[in-house]
Parts: C-alpha cells; sequence; structure tokens
C-alpha cells in the first residue's frame, strides 16, 4: 500500500469520524468546529485526488467563508446546548449503529466492485477552464443572487439578535 493510499483512508476516517460529531454533538458551536474539521479533511481527499484546485476551494470557501458565517450567526443567536429528556433511548443508538454497518458494507461492497477507470474524454478541470467558465457573464446573476442571499441572512441573523436586548 502507497503513502497516498494510507493517507487518503486516514483522511477519509477524519472525515467520516468528524461528520458524525457533527450530527452528534449537543452544542452547535462544538458540531460547527467539527464540521470545519470535516471541511478541511475533504479538502486532502481531494488534493490526494489530484484536483488542488477543488481543495483550495474546499478550504476558502466553504472552511473558511461560509463557517465564519455560520459561526457568527451561532454567536449573534446566543444558540445554547440541548438538553435531551431523560431515559437512554438505547433502541434509536442500537437502530442508528445497525444502520450505519449496514452502509458501511454497501458502501464497503460498491469500493471493491467498482474499478477506477479513465476519465471522461474531453473532460478537464485545469484551474484556467474552471476560472473562465466561472467568470464568463453565464454565471455573473449567480453571483451576484449569492451576495443579496448572504447579505440577507446576515441582516435576518441581526435582527433575532437585536429582538432579544
Amino acid at each position: 500500500m502507497t503513502l497516498d493510499a494510507i493517507l487518503f483512508y486516514v483522511f477519509a476516517a477524519a472525515a467520516l469520524g468528524s461528520a458524525l460529531v457533527v450530527v452528534g454533538q449537543r452544542h452547535p458551536t462544538y458540531s460547527a468546529f467539527a464540521l470545519i474539521v470535516t471541511l478541511c479533511s475533504l479538502s486532502a481527499v481531494f488534493g490526494l485526488l489530484g484536483s488542488p484546485f477543488i481543495a483550495v476551494l474546499q478550504v476558502v470557501v466553504y472552511a473558511g467563508a461560509i463557517m465564519v458565517l455560520f459561526l457568527f450567526v451561532l454567536m449573534l443567536l446566543r444558540v445554547t446546548r440541548e438538553e435531551r429528556p431523560a431515559g437512554g433511548g438505547w433502541a434509536l443508538k442500537a437502530t442508528a449503529i445497525g444502520l450505519g454497518a449496514v452502509l458501511a458494507a454497501q458502501v464497503g461492497s460498491v469500493l471493491a466492485t467498482v474499478a477506477r477507470g479513465p476519465g471522461a474524454p474531453g473532460f478537464n478541470a485545469s484551474t484556467v477552464s474552471v476560472a473562465r467558465l466561472l467568470f464568463s457573464p453565464a454565471y455573473l446573476y449567480v453571483f451576484e443572487a449569492t451576495s443579496i442571499l448572504i447579505l440577507a441572512a446576515l441582516v435576518g441573523a441581526v435582527a433575532l439578535a437585536k429582538r432579544d436586548l
């Protein structure tokens, strides 16, 4: 087994483990930090798969900008730890573990049977071609709509935070 394969499995396991923490954590801030770890681990996986452009975008856009926005909203809303009712819930936990094991077995069987072949003919994901496409006039309105959406979310978060004062 090569070093790349070992690193791939390490980062994939880190991404899977931190993703489980995201959904299993009771405190939303810790869950957001675990999501940052998940996104950075996925960035490393993309880098190992030979896609450095997507790896850098994963860190800059998702782990950087969007997660900062999530944490900003969580701090503005003063979100506290989720309280769960007493009484174990062991049946639900056992069901979740069982379904997770079935999912892991299915993914393992699919990965064992699928051979990695060459990419699609004519597929070019170089930085230059992706940048030309993204900064073309075809996606101008998409970028503008996204900025307006983020601004509206920020104004809504501030309005919700100011209502409690």
